[in-house]
């Protein structure tokens, strides 16, 4: 007994000295044109849906049918959450084909995702990848906006999206927003979105110079 404990003990050094050697000596390629082998994406598929399935499941769903809050959703989304996730008729971005891994295509039907791990998700982000913790700025009825429409999104054309956010209040944070989707002179509408887009967002608006400005 003692002999295989003294044999798994210096089977578990030696491959922990590796696994330390492999990545002290740079053998692992970090860059995100490299896709993790399928075991390692798995295990980290795994750990990541179970992370968030045990902080989500004791979340308070509120009312997702309500209107103004799919509104104030749609104005969000367009603002935060469109050049990596798309939209209906967008196709992938430079940022959404860039990322590793991939973000999800919102727009798209079949992504069961409950709602509260959608916020859960949005409102903490996931370490190492591109989602970022946007409760570290928004509120949560904010947030909880932007779950509702998500569960609206798939539904809609490019068309039906449009309106909708035209008829939002464009981006809100209920007291937290920042000028991050401004440029610095305070023009310039939201980055990585299209002029089409942009036209949907209330205040925003094209000069026969090129220039997009937008009304504060």
């Amino acid at each position: 007994m003692k002999r295989t404990i003294k044999t798994l003990s210096l089977a578990s050094a030696v491959g922990s000295a590796a696994i330390l050697g492999v990545a002290y000596f740079g053998l692992v390629n970090v860059g995100a044109d490299d896709p993790h082998f399928a075991p390692v994406h798995a295990f980290l598929a795994m750990a990541r849906d179970r992370s968030i399935e045990v902080r989500a499941r004791n979340l308070q769903v509120p009312d997702l049918k309500d209107e103004a809050l799919i509104r104030t959703g749609a104005g969000n989304y367009n603002a935060m959450c469109v050049s990596c996730h798309l939209a209906p008729g967008l196709e992938k971005t430079e940022l959404s084909q860039g990322l590793y891994p991939a973000p999800p295509n919102l727009a798209k039907p079949g992504l069961d995702a409950s709602p509260a791990l959608a916020f859960w998700t949005i409102k903490h982000g996931i370490k190492a990848t591109g989602m970022p913790a946007w409760g570290k700025s928004m509120e949560d009825p904010y947030i909880w906006g932007i779950v509702a429409f998500l569960q609206q999104l798939p539904s809609l054309d490019a068309e039906q999206y449009q309106l909708l956010v035209a008829s939002s209040s464009g981006h809100q944070h209920g007291g937290g927003e920042t000028r991050m989707h401004n440029a610095p002179d305070g023009h310039g509408a939201h980055h990585g979105t299209t002029p089409a887009q942009e036209a949907a967002v209330p205040g925003t608006h094209h000069h026969a110079d090129g220039k997009k400005h937008a009304h504060h």
